[in-house]
């Protein structure tokens, strides 16, 4: 009997325990995607504000702003999902790749064997891409379907029918 009043209080002391550290740990997730979400905001507006003072706006301006529109979504699908969105990474490295190549051709006024690098580094994110869409489409997660119809906003099926998660 004695024995199992310890196991209830340990049982009991385990389960607070880890009420308690979930408790931390999504304050400290929220906490992380407020500073996040603010400071791509901050620097986005500071970006605008400075590009109207300017004379002129460059393409490197309007991709740098493109980056910070996908680091937005980003922020925002992670928050609504606890999914990390692999697709929008390679998304904003590919804009920054690219943002890279224009201003070293507009500068430079010649290309060089770095825009051919380049050229194939993009390749290669975009064939990354792609394998991640296919791989999405082919293997869907139940959860991530899920998820992705609550922020569509369409009703939830019963649970015969499978889910298919089509990006």
């Amino acid at each position: 009997m004695k024995r199992n009043k310890a196991e209830q209080l340990r049982q009991a002391m385990h389960e607070q325990a880890e009420s308690v550290g979930n408790l931390l740990v999504d304050a400290f997730h929220y906490l992380a995607l407020f500073v996040i979400g603010g400071i791509t905001a901050w620097a986005s507006l500071l970006t605008v504000v400075k590009m109207l003072g300017q004379s002129q706006i460059t393409i490197d301006d309007i991709l740098l702003l493109f980056i910070y529109l996908e680091l937005g979504a980003m922020v925002g699908i992670y928050f609504k999902t606890n999914h990390m969105p692999v697709r929008f990474l390679i998304y904003v490295a590919i804009t920054a790749l690219t943002r890279l190549m224009i201003s070293d051709i507009s500068h430079h006024n010649r290309p060089d064997m770095g825009v051919v690098y380049v050229s194939g580094a993009i390749l290669l994110l975009a064939l990354s891409v792609l394998v991640v869409r296919f791989a999405s489409s082919r293997f869907p997660a139940v959860t991530a379907a899920k998820n992705k119809n609550l922020i569509l906003g369409e009703a939830d099926e019963s649970d015969e029918k499978p889910l298919v998660l089509k990006d």
